[in-house]
């Protein structure tokens, strides 16, 4: 028997109806306010827990999570160290908060670390009615997610490819394999037959979608990839990557990487191993970020053209959320930049 308000002298909270419960505090939002998909013995479990610990959503409280927020949410589910080092979100960033700002919307930004501190965040969120939408990003193959969002009826779009079993509406990001195809032509007219990919995690999606890309258009050629590396995007995982490919005997010729940070540790683990770039091995980067045409040499990547993509989210969601927008989507084709990061193939 759980100690009542009186005894205690502490006034319950909706953490402590959720826990008598066992359920989590979306539940508790869900049960009070009539919403959800909730059985009626989870329901009445609730309520008895409720009315035992002497709980009730006050009258401002509800007017506050029925009121619109004006602000928007952005989950990260990346170490912070990958975040503080990857301008990539700087620019998803500002394109999203250059659709926000002129409406008078705010972007709250939330760096998680794994799947169950990231569905717990977006049940807080939903109970608490802190923000109007979410914007999911890094789509996985299976992911729990979108059904999540859509459970606690909080409007969300995901950045990934288009998928018939979505139930949340999907940003587009420009064709992924189109992107690796144009990299794999440009490598193989400067006579390079040893090429390697630093990919990303294996679980997200345009992970699975460029390194298919990248297989299918080496195998076309008649040629196998040299290899094919998974990393968590951090400096630690690239350089280590890099590093692995240089020490293979008959080391690739040129090194494809998943985005520009890794990129540009991959250029500086070459350097440091006394090799010339793009004399010795070609690097190719993947983004198009500002820091490219500042390196020594100036990185060869993909443009996909990252705050667009940003832009074509926030005017998504803002439609989801009642707003009187033009939902321009995005179309085209990535674009390869060469740059002197790339270069005719070593004899030999």
């Amino acid at each position: 028997m759980s100690a009542s308000t009186e005894e205690t002298g502490r006034r319950p909270t909706i953490k402590a109806v959720a826990a008598a419960a066992g359920v989590s505090t979306a539940a508790v939002s869900q049960a009070f306010n009539h919403k959800g998909r909730l059985s009626e013995a989870t329901r009445r479990r609730i309520l008895d827990a409720a009315l035992e610990l002497g709980w009730s959503p006050s009258a401002p409280a509800a007017a506050l999570r029925n009121a619109r927020t004006r602000s928007l949410a952005l989950v990260v589910r990346r170490p912070t160290d990958v975040l503080g080092a990857d301008p990539h979100f700087s620019e998803l960033i500002t394109g999203i908060e250059g659709e926000l700002a002129p409406r008078g919307y705010g972007l709250l930004l939330h760096l998680v670390s794994g799947p169950q501190e990231e569905h717990a965040l977006y049940e807080r969120l939903a109970a608490e009615g802190r923000v109007d939408g979410a914007v999911l990003t890094d789509a996985r193959d299976n992911d729990a997610r979108p059904a999540l969002l859509a459970r606690l009826r909080l409007p969300a779009v995901l950045l990934g490819s288009p998928d018939g079993r979505a139930v949340v509406p999907r940003v587009g990001l420009l064709d992924q394999g189109a992107g690796i195809e144009e990299v794999v032509a440009h490598l193989l007219g400067l006579g390079h037959r040893r090429v390697a990919y630093v990919a990303g995690p294996a679980e997200l999606q345009h992970t699975r979608l460029r390194g298919a890309a990248f297989e299918t258009a080496l195998r076309a050629a008649g040629l196998r990839p040299f290899a094919v590396l998974h990393t968590d995007f951090t400096e630690r995982s690239a350089v280590a990557a890099t590093q692995a490919l240089l020490d293979a005997g008959g080391r690739p010729t040129a090194v494809v990487y998943a985005n520009d940070s890794m990129a540009v540790c991959g250029i500086g683990t070459a350097q440091r191993a006394g090799l010339i770039v793009p004399r010795d091995v070609s690097v190719v980067g993947y983004d198009n970020l500002p820091l490219g045409r500042w390196l020594h040499p100036r990185l060869t990547t993909v443009d996909q053209r990252v705050q667009e993509v940003g832009a074509a989210a926030a005017r998504m969601l803002l439609a989801l959320c009642g707003e009187e927008v033009e939902d321009t989507p995005l179309t085209g084709r990535p674009r390869l930049v060469v740059r002197e990061s790339t270069g005719p193939a070593p004899a030999g």
